[in-house]
């Protein structure tokens, strides 16, 4: 297929390199022309969105934020082939997703909202978890783009369900690192080793991702981020951008979540210090220990 791909970010790159590396034609497109520029060995790269959108099968963005997702779909839309198909994988907010939509089916397109869990690592490796809202027989038709970019791929419902899909994982993400971190926290004071409550809790009831396969201190688990002085798989900005998604998801529909609030307010109380809004979310652990030596 020939594809367009705008957004080549730290998760927008190797998921554009996976789809050129399998032998579709892949054109990207980013506004930092330094990272698209360091794409160039694997495909090739547009000067301009609409460049990027022109002529292709099927248009892939992974974008910032709605409002970065809505001015790319005002730009590309009108360019894009007849019955050609606009998958977006950004995570953003259910009433951009639901307006862009509109403009897809207005344009005579196809579309699918499928943002991704997985990390950096899952998008380097092919192995992200897609959560789609959309028409089932476009997602059909697609599978083998899906195929090549993740492991698993879940079809939601219909437009914006793979948002909600993505708000609702996000918020549990959010709440369950900032008990994991605690729970180490705590054990410190205890003087209980970290490497034995991660032994107890990873095979009982307090396991979880951010336990088992994402660990929050080093040299315990698996390798994650803080083994790597906490350099992002996902930033704590990300993680206050997308518990934002999620509180504003639940004013909107009137849902009591106290727990997503506390969450949404803790890290954004965290991310708005520069020198943690670009490490790791998980390295809200250092946060909460240093807040803990200091009452």
């Amino acid at each position: 297929m020939k594809i367009g791909f705008i957004g080549l970010g730290n998760m927008g790159a190797p998921m554009a390199r996976n789809l050129a590396h399998a032998g579709h034609s892949v054109t990207g497109f980013d506004v930092n022309f330094d990272k698209a520029r360091a794409c160039q060995d694997s495909l090739a790269v547009a000067n301009t969105a609409t460049d990027a959108a022109t002529s292709q099968d099927v248009v892939i963005t992974m974008l910032p934020n709605g409002t970065a997702l809505h001015q790319v779909a005002v730009e590309i839309v009108p360019v894009m082939m007849s019955s050609s198909c606009f998958i977006d994988c950004s995570t953003v907010d259910i009433q951009t997703t639901k307006r862009v939509a509109e403009m897809i089916v207005a344009a005579g397109l196809y579309g699918l909202d499928a943002p991704v869990s997985g990390g950096v690592s899952g998008a380097t490796t092919g192995t992200l978890t897609f959560m789609v809202g959309g028409a089932a027989n476009t997602l059909e038709l697609l599978m083998p783009l899906f195929d090549i970019m993740g492991g698993r791929v879940i079809h939601c419902g219909d437009v914006a369900a793979g948002q909600a899909a993505k708000i609702c994982n996000n918020m549990i993400l959010g709440a369950t690192m900032i008990a994991t971190c605690e729970s180490f926290a705590l054990a410190d004071q205890l003087g209980l080793d970290r490497q034995r409550l991660f032994d107890v809790v990873s095979t009982s009831s307090g396991s979880s991702w951010s336990m088992n396969t994402y660990c929050p201190v080093p040299d315990v688990g698996p390798q994650s981020p803080a083994d790597n002085d906490y350099l992002p798989g996902f930033s704590a900005a990300m993680m206050f951008k997308d518990l934002a998604l999620a509180h504003d998801a639940a004013s909107m529909t009137n849902t009591n979540t106290r727990l997503c609030m506390l969450a949404f307010q803790i890290y954004q109380q965290f991310a708005s210090k520069p020198e943690y809004a670009e490490q790791d979310f998980s390295a809200i652990l250092n946060e909460i220990k240093n807040t803990s030596l200091k009452a």
